[in-house]
């Protein structure tokens, strides 16, 4: 069985995610700078398929290689985005356009229930209303033997970790702060949760620091 792990990017006071998200800014007010550092990257440019180019040095290998045995992807309904409650007509797809980049099966936690979402490039939308561990138990059986992914954001990373579901904890530190928004460690009960360092590489713009969670 694959690992289950949380790869997300994050300033140095803490946020993932900035003040007053909305369906017009997903990120929150100045939170979209966090990514600049990915953005650069060829990989990244060849999933979004956003163009040419692209930086193919340290930053571009370690978001290959977190990419590369993932199998099943789980993430919040902010994360998926369409605003709070029901999902009306049921036109909102994600804010990826019809090949989002995961390529895998998507489990997105919601207290709405919904049809499965087809999309293009193997990714489908899956969406669960029965909590945490019913989406890590779909995950893990889509993934077959591959690592499942959490995506994001902050709350649900929270409700995972305090459960001790993680296996793996991979932060990308950026250089900048941002003052407000969502924390990824609010709320962790520090008697439940015990990480180890096992590998720290950096470059220029961003720290990529891996921890196992001790269980």
């Amino acid at each position: 069985m694959g690992k289950f792990k949380i790869q997300i990017t994050m300033t140095l006071d803490g946020y993932v995610a900035g003040p007053n998200q909305s369906v017009k800014n997903p990120l929150g007010e100045g939170a979209d700078r966090i990514h600049d550092w990915a953005r650069a990257t060829k990989f990244l440019r060849e999933l979004l398929g956003s163009g040419e180019g692209g930086d193919t040095g340290l930053d571009d290998q370690v978001l290959r290689e977190s990419f590369a045995n993932v199998g099943a992807t789980i993430m919040g309904r902010n994360m998926f985005g369409g605003g709070p409650g029901p999902w009306g007509d049921g036109s909102w797809k994600g804010w990826w356009g019809d090949n989002p980049p995961f390529q895998t099966p998507v489990f997105v936690l919601t207290h709405y229930a919904r049809e499965p979402l087809v999309m293009e490039g193997g990714t489908t939308f899956y969406f669960v209303t029965d909590g945490i561990e019913s989406a890590l138990k779909q995950a893990r059986r889509a993934a077959d033997d591959k690592d499942v992914a959490l995506g994001g954001g902050a709350n649900v990373a929270q409700q995972y970790l305090n459960a001790g579901l993680i296996d793996q904890l991979t932060l990308h530190l950026v250089p900048m702060f941002l003052g407000g928004g969502e924390r990824l460690f609010d709320g962790i009960d520090a008697k439940k949760v015990s990480l180890e360092v096992v590998d720290l590489v950096h470059s220029p713009v961003v720290t990529h620091l891996r921890y196992q969670v001790k269980k």
